[in-house]
C-alpha cells in the first residue's frame, strides 16, 4: 500500500492550522483519572463460588449410584360405572335443559293463611297484658294498712254460759 500523495490529502484551514501550531502542552489543566472499576463484594464472590460448586456437583455427579426405582402411574382411568353414571347425569341435565313447557297444564296457586279465630287472638291479648301487669308491678305504690283481727276468741265466762246451756 503506498502512501497518499500531497495533492490527495484533504484541505487543513488556514485559522485551523495555525491554531495546531500554537498549541501549548502547557495551556493544559491537570485532572486526576478515576478508575470506576468496581470489584464485586465479599457476599456476591461467596454467592458466585456457592454457584459453581453446585454446577461442579452437577457435571461431576455419577448416575451409577443412583438406585432402580419403579414408576407407579396414580392417575387411574374411569371404569364402566363411572362413565355410565356421568353419561346419565349428563342425559339429565340435557332432558332440564331441553325440556318442552308447551306440553305442561296450567294450574292456580290457591293461598290458605290459616289465622287463628278473633275469641283466640283476644284471650292470647288479654294473657300477655295480665303478665306485663304482674312483671311491671309496681310494689312502692302500695299503702301501708294495720291488720285487725274481727275474729276475737270468747272470753270465760261466755265459754261458761255455753256449757251450761
Amino acid at each position: 500500500m503506498a502512501a497518499p500523495s500531497l495533492k490527495d490529502l484533504p484541505k487543513v484551514d488556514d485559522n485551523l492550522k495555525s491554531q495546531l501550531e500554537g498549541f501549548s502542552a502547557s495551556r493544559l489543566s491537570h485532572t486526576e483519572t478515576k478508575e470506576k472499576n468496581v470489584l464485586p463484594s465479599a457476599a456476591d464472590l461467596e454467592t458466585e463460588k456457592n454457584q459453581q460448586n453446585l454446577f461442579a456437583g452437577i457435571e461431576s455427579f455419577d448416575s451409577t449410584k443412583l438406585k432402580k426405582a419403579e414408576t407407579q402411574e396414580k392417575n387411574p382411568l374411569p371404569d364402566k360405572d363411572v362413565v355410565a353414571a356421568e353419561k346419565q347425569h349428563q342425559n339429565l341435565l340435557n332432558g332440564v335443559e331441553h325440556f318442552d313447557k308447551t306440553c305442561m297444564k296450567h294450574t292456580e296457586t290457591e293461598e290458605k293463611n290459616h289465622l287463628p279465630p278473633l275469641e283466640a287472638i283476644n284471650q292470647e291479648k288479654g294473657q300477655q297484658q295480665l303478665i306485663s301487669g304482674i312483671e311491671n308491678f309496681d310494689a312502692s305504690k302500695l299503702k301501708h294498712a294495720e291488720t285487725q283481727e274481727k275474729n276475737p276468741l270468747p272470753t270465760k265466762e261466755i265459754i261458761e254460759q255455753e256449757k251450761s246451756a
